[in-house]
């Protein structure tokens, strides 16, 4: 007797499924080249900015986004701006409801970080630079701030 309900490998599906993830808009701006790189001395020092976006897309089915921002200098002169927003369709079909926030925001960025960091690096390397190779990303932290942030502000909490 086969169940349906489990997957080829005995498992029950995964309430979380990524249908898609593609690359929503890239920049990379080089102010200084090629001045910048006739230059020998210290690598650039970067600043990133990170955002996670969700917007309900159809029922169950959420686009989540990545927006990474690197700002790099070399004393007082930047060197280069990268940012990136890269994107994931996810449906979260049989996730409860109270639990499709959090997953949105902690679980689907997880999923997407490493090819969009692998993006980031290919850019700041083609733009002539060592690559950026971000550490993982503690989103449940990300999370967490972001909900600290709001309660502080009176806001009502992130709804997807």
């Amino acid at each position: 007797m086969t169940d349906n309900s489990l997957d080829g490998a005995g498992l029950p599906p995964a309430p979380l499924k990524l249908l898609a993830q593609y690359l929503k808009d890239l920049s990379f701006e080089n102010p200084g080249a090629p001045h910048v790189h006739t230059i020998r001395g210290d690598v650039p020092r970067g600043q990133l900015n990170l955002d996670v976006r969700a917007r309900t897309i159809a029922p169950m089915q959420y686009e989540v986004s990545l927006v990474l921002g690197i700002s790099a200098l070399r004393e007082q002169e930047t060197v280069y701006i990268v940012e990136l927003e890269y994107a994931g369709l996810f449906d979260v079909t049989g996730v409860p409801e109270e639990h499709v926030t959090p997953v949105l925001m902690i679980e689907a960025p997880r999923i997407i970080f490493p090819f969009a960091r692998e993006i980031l690096a290919k850019a700041t390397r083609d733009g002539g630079y060592p690559p950026v190779l971000l550490n993982p990303i503690d989103f449940l932290a990300v999370f967490r701030e972001q909900m600290k942030r709001q309660a502080e502000a009176g806001a009502p909490a992130a709804n997807a």
